[in-house]
């Protein structure tokens, strides 16, 4: 139990500490005031300050043990998805390779037409043409075999090559 005397006295210092925080907040809410009068006169925004407190996070966030870490395996599955994909594209490659040597060593055409690798690419061709002019067309055209779009590829390809680019002959040419 506690003295009446005891009881005075921590009523007091009660009183002495309420008062005290009290003014505590009245210099807190007072620096605050002068602190944006100070920031209004520097032209800090809040805007700025927030950049400010973004680019600190973002620093410190990097530098965490977890981050790097998670860095490391991201960059690590990315040079096996880079590598993985390159050996695609070289075996791709080697499988046109292949079939352009067959071509031009004794392989008539209708022989190759029957090889499997050429059926195989002629039927994932086909496919895309008929999925393309479906989705571009909206509706699949009759007439768009594989023949007809290697011979329109021909075509188009022989034009190409037999265009001329006539060059300027005269200085006066070259300034218009």
């Amino acid at each position: 139990m506690i003295s009446e005397e005891e009881k005075e006295e921590l009523k007091t210092e009660l009183a002495k500490l309420e008062d005290e925080i009290s003014t505590l907040r009245q210099v807190l809410a007072a620096k605050e005031k002068h602190l944006v009068e100070i920031k209004q006169k520097l032209g800090i925004s809040l805007m700025n300050e927030l950049k400010q407190n973004f680019s600190k996070s973002w620093h410190d966030m990097q530098t965490t043990s977890a981050y790097k870490k998670t860095h490391e395996t991201l960059s690590h599955a990315g040079q096996k998805a880079t590598a993985a994909i390159s050996n695609v594209g070289t075996a791709i490659s080697k499988k046109f390779g292949d079939m352009s040597y067959s071509i031009r060593h004794s392989i008539s055409m209708p022989a190759m037409r029957n090889s499997p690798t050429f059926k195989s690419f002629e039927e994932k061709v086909e496919t895309t043409v008929t999925s393309l002019k479906t989705k571009v067309g909206g509706t699949s055209h009759t007439g768009g075999s594989f023949e007809e779009v290697l011979s329109s590829t021909a075509h188009a390809s022989a034009q190409s090559s037999l265009a001329v680019t006539r060059l300027p002959e005269s200085e006066e040419e070259l300034q218009c």
